[in-house]
């Protein structure tokens, strides 16, 4: 397929003949360097996508409308403290350990309209599920007030304070000493499981329970082996094996009680030291250097925490009969010099983030920070859970690369979705999210809404490699909706680079649909020239530090190897959009059986054709992946009458954009149906 060499050899020739010097085709030859060679296998490795992985915290409107996001965390250091009675949440080490009070436009209402109510309805409004963060450290906001857990009139000077509240210190003495023996009292008011209790009993009232499109997941608390660090005004001592059991078990078990289809997410740990010790042993080796031998580890048999910990969840399993854990989540952020930073950094630090994306799955290297030991974080998560807690899956509801606002940031972003995919995470959001004009939101946008209409990378990935992944990484999928193969492809270096791409699995010839961003123009997705696609794949030309989507229709040219079913005249569906508006829509179904006898249990399937979300169902059980979407039916409308008997069932759904056509063929039971 190098086609494109033998044509740049030609040229070349004539232009040398032409009397050009070699000086005057440097561009030129530097735009056909030869890229690696990319191989794509429609037929290996083949496995679902979770749509959850492309979560973020704290996006806004509009951006989630965008990307249709499919999920939306809120969390951080902050909500550890949160009272949704009075709205308020205390900052902790974050800002001087200062109780503030939300914004809200009318207080006398609360709990009813606090910020976590908001978000929950801008996530309904776009379309998104939501995890929110429920505190077991035992301590929320005593009150709706402006408070500091270190006074600097009540424990005397200190090393730093703010400087638009200067009684409000950061707890050290001018000489660096920690500042004890506080009172907690001075801003939190204990809470036990009660409060969890109460807080989603508010939530259900409003939104219904997690199976009726209210609140789906909730986070155990937020880096609670950190808290003797991050909340030290309230829990001074670090955080031990037993007490993170015991405090899970009490916790998690009161979120399954009031509602039992919500999903839970624990231990949610800051990082990958949070696999292998507890807030105790991290507090105490710290101080003493114990790193090989921590003591709360010895006490538990010399087990690691993380896998103790799924043991635990395990075993509360098999007495209880009920699942208290559904995610195991580990927070992770590049500990390699300058990666996390808001700036791109320097060439070096720029080349070294696009490397450290490799800490995510690739044996072979080496953290480049203090590490220095092969993460493979994803892979190492899945094996904890297979090994200690099969069924459980896997998330990381905070990460981030850094670099929102430069190439080089969207660049890793891409890579790091594409890796997301390919080794099976189940859940990420991104730490913060980025502003809807920033690079990293176009590195989302990719994989979301290449086109600004809802083109979205597939849901089935299939197998993808690159001779050099650090120069061009591919990833690859297969989509629901209309059986297309789409790419993705980074090219992370500063040169164009020109590969071939081998396609297996498929045939017939057809064109592709390229669509770029690139440090060329960093303030759109351009439609690019498409690319003609064989049977044995095409050979493309990437430019310097860009993103590459190519859409391939399927078969092309060649015979259509599943012909399309011949409606069953027995069976129709009849569609309506009842209401709608800007996000959203309410529509009804009515399945009518013609035949002689009778449908004893039914599921209704079809696919959206612009990018709906179905939020809400009533009269049958929905289920969405991507595209595609079903509805089963309850236990009270199993049958669809023989002779013109029909069931009708109806739905929310969220939209991007104005278009919401109806889908074009519905499949009961898997049998397709006439439409009317």
């Amino acid at each position: 397929m190098r086609r494109r060499n033998a044509l740049w050899s030609a040229a070349l020739a004539g232009l040398l003949a032409a009397g050009l010097g070699v000086g005057q085709l440097t561009g030129l030859a530097r735009a056909a360097a030869t890229g690696p060679a990319l191989a794509v296998d429609m037929t290996a490795e083949r496995h679902p996508i979770s749509p959850y992985i492309y979560g973020m915290n704290f996006a806004g409107e509009e951006l989630a409308r965008d990307l249709r996001l499919p999920v939306h965390r809120w969390g951080g250091n902050h909500t550890t403290r949160y009272n949704f009675r009075n709205d308020t949440t205390n900052r902790a080490a974050d800002w001087y350990f200062e109780n503030i009070p939300n914004d809200n436009p009318d207080p006398s209402t609360l709990p009813d309209g606090s910020e976590t109510d908001r978000f929950v309805e801008q996530d309904k409004a776009t379309g998104t599920q939501t995890i929110l963060t429920v505190p077991m450290l035992g301590w929320v906001a005593k009150e709706r007030a402006k408070a500091c857990g270190f006074s600097v009139a009540k424990y005397g000077p200190q090393q730093s304070t703010d400087p638009w509240t200067p009684d409000c210190g950061n707890g050290k003495k001018p000489d660096g000493a920690l500042v004890t023996g506080n009172d907690p009292h001075d801003t939190s008011v204990e809470v036990g499981t009660q409060y969890v209790t109460d807080w989603i009993t508010h939530l259900k009232s409003r939104y219904g329970t997690a199976a009726d499109g209210g609140v789906r997941f909730y986070n155990l608390d937020n880096e609670p082996d950190l808290w003797h660090s991050t909340h030290r005004d309230v829990r001074p001592t670090g955080l031990g094996y037993d007490e993170l059991r015991e405090r899970t078990y009490e916790y998690a078990a009161a979120i399954k009680a009031a509602d039992s289809g919500a999903k839970t997410l624990g231990p949610v740990g800051w990082g990958l030291n949070s696999i292998f010790y507890s807030g105790l042993d991290q507090q105490t080796c710290a101080q003493t250097g114990c790193w090989d031998n921590p003591p709360d580890r010895a006490a538990h048999g010399g087990m690691d925490l993380g896998p103790w910990y799924l043991d635990q969840m395990r075993a509360y399993e098999q007495q209880h009969g009920t699942r208290i854990l559904d995610y195991f989540d580990i927070h992770i952020y590049p500990q390699q010099d300058g990666v996390h930073s808001g700036e791109a950094g320097d060439a070096a630090t720029q080349e070294r983030r696009l490397r450290s994306t490799r800490q995510l799955w690739d044996p072979t290297y080496v953290d480049e920070s203090w590490i220095n030991k092969p993460v493979r974080m994803i892979p190492r998560m899945r094996e904890l859970v297979d090994q200690h807690y099969p069924g459980t899956k896997v998330a990381m509801t905070e990460y981030s690369w850094g670099a929102y606002g430069h190439i080089n940031g969207a660049l890793a972003q891409a890579d790091v979705l594409g890796i997301f995919g390919r080794e099976k995470l189940d859940l990420a959001t991104l730490w913060t999210a980025p502003k809807a004009d920033e690079p990293v939101a176009y590195a989302f946008r990719m994989y979301r809404n290449y086109d600004g209409k809802g083109g979205a990378f597939g849901e089935s990935a299939v197998r993808a490699s690159s001779a050099d992944q650090g120069k061009l990484a591919v990833y690859a999928a297969e989509r629901a909706a209309d059986k297309a193969l789409t790419l993705v492809v980074v090219n992370k270096t500063g040169e164009e680079l020109t590969s071939d791409v081998a396609v297996t699995g498929r045939t017939g010839t057809s064109s592709a649909q390229v669509y770029r961003y690139s440090a060329a123009n960093v303030a759109a997705i351009e439609h690019a020239a498409g690319v003609q696609v064989d049977s044995k794949g095409f050979t493309g030309t990437f430019p310097a530090n860009s993103i590459s989507t190519i859409v391939i229709p399927p078969g092309g040219s060649g015979p259509d190897p599943t012909p399309t079913p011949t409606p069953d005249t027995s069976c129709k569906v009849t569609y309506k959009v009842v209401n709608q508006w800007p996000g959203g829509f309410q529509a009804s179904v009515k399945i009518a059986n013609k035949a002689g006898s009778p449908v004893q249990g039914w599921k209704l399937g079809w696919s959206f054709a612009n990018g709906q979300k179905l939020t809400q169902s009533w009269n049958g059980t929905y289920v969405q992946s991507g595209a595609d979407a079903t509805v089963t039916n309850a236990s009270w409308n199993a049958t669809i009458p023989a002779n013109g008997g029909s069931v009708e069932f109806g739905f929310l759904a969220g939209r991007s954009g104005t278009a919401n056509d109806p889908p074009g063929a519905f499949r009961l039971n898997d049998s397709p149906c006439v439409t009317g």
